[in-house]
């Protein structure tokens, strides 16, 4: 399966990639604690322990309290698929965050963002 490498990749590994976008762009670390909050229900604390045990892609998301209930609301092209056309649950979950992330660097407002 092509997939299995990244459910491995430690989520700790890639967490600093989305930051460096964020901040490219003149956005914060916060936000992106935020928009990984929204999506997966970590508090910080809960946020920092799974970076701080590097769990994998995998854990992360299975640990995840909630996924946000609003997340079908997440719609549209990240990767060069449509997110909303992702059939593999975790991928889709990974391509929510990349999609969120995308859209906090290319200077959308969070209260879009996070769909308010």
């Amino acid at each position: 399966m092509k997939n299995e490498r990244i459910y491995k990749m430690s989520f700790a590994s890639v967490y600093p990639h989305y930051i460096t976008k964020a901040e490219k762009k003149g956005r914060t670390a916060e936000e992106v604690d935020t928009i990984i909050q929204w999506l997966t229900g970590y508090d910080q604390k809960g946020l920092k322990k799974q970076l701080d045990t590097k769990v994998t892609f995998e854990t992360f998301f299975d640990e995840a309290p909630q996924l946000n209930p609003n997340v079908s609301k997440i719609t549209g092209v990240i990767c060069g698929y449509r997110v909303e056309e992702i059939e593999e649950p975790l991928m889709k979950k990974i391509r929510y965050l990349d999609k969120l992330i995308d859209e906090l660097a290319k200077g959308k407002a969070m209260e879009k963002i996070l769909r308010k």
